[in-house]
């Protein structure tokens, strides 16, 4: 059985438009007779094939790496990503971040890590011309389109997407993953994807259809959603497939991350944190758990939203209280910001940076580096781990695959030595 909730979050949709699809008889609910709340199930979903995972049974696959594989990681941040692709068993021999805190975040929990602080654009990447095989970042989506013509490499020159496209051409990896919002994917009415496509083109890459990963399907118990571009190299193609991670059957809530069970041993440990201001903490405990601002008596509203309370928009980010039994909204930079707020569902508080990092499925040791604020943005910005790990295991099977055939050697590895395919 599903809650509403549930399904609302794996079709992507509001409980709304779930209402108005039980009304017109499309996904019409059942109803629990202890307490009468709503839910769906499974067979009920057979109908939407974006979720015909939740039937499939099969084993999944034991994905070890055949090999050390090198790579490189870039705009790094604290380490989300790749604390993932460690654990799939990629040897990362550099990694790029120009936010000092980060930098410090990284050589903090991986001293043995050659970590590059400062600017991409002072770096040379050519001492790893075919050193490594897969180079890996999530370069912030910058404006560049070019009316009338197809962008090349050198007019993406003054964005870090062509930082990113020179790594890829000063190393040559077998392949290269790219992660980024989902706005990229209509972003200048598609001109950025498209010129972003045609300097990876340009580069003798193929991309593959962009992908858009739900966090909540990896065990991230967070509605956080990323753009991923994966390119494999011209000469490559097509003698290995690559796979994009397959979906749990099963969505973690809130619970799971703070409290013991299948994702962690123990519940979240205690940590420093941001508090509330006394009058906004006063409102603030007024608002029940899963709710928000519109959930408020309408005189604490107007007071709350002052002159918001009367602009069109739901304004939906704003008051808002966590619930335990539902996945943690998409984490910010500042949880207490007012456009913003992640309330914890009992107490009238945001987030600690424990129980950031938790939602965010960072290991309880990994520790952070730098001010209060700076914590904080260094978590909501990473990509989750445990989602870092399901696209390291893609990537570890296609090298594996790729390396099989004997017409490709693992970086680093002696020309003659035949890898087995794991």
């Amino acid at each position: 059985m599903y809650s509403v909730a549930q399904i609302a979050d794996m079709l992507g949709v509001s409980k709304e438009t779930l209402r108005r699809w039980d009304n017109s008889g499309k996904l019409p609910s059942l109803r629990n007779p202890m307490n009468n709340y709503r839910f769906y199930d499974k067979e009920q979903l057979r109908q939407f094939e974006e979720l015909h995972f939740i039937f499939d049974d099969t084993q999944r696959p034991d994905i070890t790496a055949a090999y050390p594989y090198q790579s490189i990681e870039l705009f790094a941040g604290a380490g989300g990503l790749a604390i993932g692709l460690e654990r799939a068993g990629l040897d990362t021999v550099l990694l790029n971040e120009l936010d000092k805190n980060a930098c410090d975040t990284l050589k903090a929990n991986r001293p043995q890590w050659n970590v590059q602080c400062g600017d991409i654009a002072q770096l040379d990447f050519t001492p790893y011309l075919d050193q490594i095989d897969v180079l890996t970042g999530g370069f912030p989506c910058q404006a560049f389109s070019y009316a009338g013509k197809k962008m090349g490499f050198e007019d993406a020159r003054g964005t870090l997407f062509y930082e990113f496209a020179r790594a890829v051409k000063e190393t040559r990896p077998k392949l290269f993953m790219a992660e980024n919002v989902r706005g990229l994917l209509n972003h200048d009415d598609g001109k950025t994807l498209a010129n972003i496509r045609s300097v990876i083109d340009e580069l003798g890459y193929t991309l593959l259809e962009p992908h858009l990963m739900k966090a909540i399907f990896y065990r991230v118990p967070q509605k956080r959603e990323r753009l991923l571009l994966v390119g494999i190299r011209n000469d490559l193609v097509g003698l290995a497939e690559f796979h994009w991670p397959r979906p749990y059957q099963k969505v973690y809530t809130l619970k799971d991350a703070l409290k013991a069970g299948e994702l962690f041993p123990c519940d979240v440990p205690a940590s420093a944190g941001q508090g509330y201001p006394a009058k906004k903490a006063a409102i603030m405990a007024q608002v029940p758990p899963g709710g928000y601002w519109r959930d408020l008596p309408e005189d604490l509203q107007k007071i709350y939203m002052q002159k918001s309370y009367f602009l069109s928009g739901g304004k939906t980010g704003m008051a808002r209280r966590m619930h335990w039994d539902e996945p943690c909204l998409t984490l910010t930079c500042a949880p207490a910001q007012k456009q913003t707020e992640r309330c914890h569902p009992e107490e009238t508080r945001p987030f600690t940076v424990r129980e950031y990092a938790r939602i965010q499925t960072f290991p309880d040791d990994w520790q952070f580096m730098g001010a209060l604020t700076s914590q904080y943005k260094q978590i909501g910005n990473a990509v989750p781990a445990n989602m870092a790990y399901e696209l390291g295991l893609s990537v570890v099977d296609f090298l594996n695959r790729l390396c099989a055939t004997g017409k490709a050697t693992p970086a680093g590895a002696p020309e003659q030595q035949e890898v087995p395919f794991a």
